[in-house]
């Protein structure tokens, strides 16, 4: 039996040692992820048996491949980086990250920024249709996960609300999401699940 997850109480390596590939490198980046679990297999673990289709997906490659929404979204996340920047101090970022204890945790944040207190910040962008009343469950896992796998205390995420593909308002909104431990011991302890699964023989049990 594993012990309780205390990966964040011990001293990790700053997370630009910890750089597996750049999204610039497609095929590498590609590689990279379907060999782990990344924020994006995290936001879907919902549930320990959301664990089984995610593993599922990766070793057959039924990985979402986009539409109109995310294609929009590509598009607008350079201008709103450049916001986060000017408004925020917090750099773009193309680097795909892995976990201090845990080589096959992968996460590749929109922005980081490292504070003169030393404190680790994240951005997330996220372009949306919807009014937000809050930032969605899935996105939120998405966050924690990416703050586990940095080292990361908090995360900004951004959102530019659109109408048919055209933004609304003159600048987007955005709202700090601070760490939360508890939640990252569910995320990890459902990621290495997802592993058990992606094993020889995984599916079978």
């Amino acid at each position: 039996m594993q012990p309780t997850l205390d990966l964040w109480e011990v001293e990790v390596r700053p997370h630009h040692e910890r750089i597996v590939a750049r999204s610039a490198d497609r095929v590498a980046w590609m590689r990279e992820r379907s060999r782990g679990v990344t924020a994006t297999d995290a936001a879907r673990l919902s549930s320990v048996s959301s664990a089984r289709a995610v593993a599922m997906d990766k070793l057959l490659g039924r990985g979402f491949g986009g539409n109109a929404y995310t294609e929009h979204g590509r598009m607008r996340e350079p201008e709103i980086a450049k916001w986060v920047l000017a408004e925020h101090g917090i750099q773009a970022n193309d680097a795909l990250f892995h976990a201090e204890t845990e080589r096959s945790h992968l996460a590749t944040p929109d922005g980081v920024c490292v504070r003169q207190s030393g404190c680790l910040e994240l951005a997330e962008i996220k372009t949306t249709e919807k009014q937000w009343r809050s930032i969605p469950r899935s996105y939120l896992r998405q966050v924690w996960w990416q703050q586990y796998v940095l080292g990361a205390e908090r995360t900004l995420v951004v959102w530019e609300q659109h109408s048919e593909f055209v933004p609304l308002g003159s600048e987007p909104r955005c709202k700090w999401v601070d760490r939360d431990d508890q939640q990252i011991s569910v995320l990890v302890a459902r990621a290495r699940l997802v592993l058990d699964y992606m094993k020889p023989g995984g599916l079978k049990h």
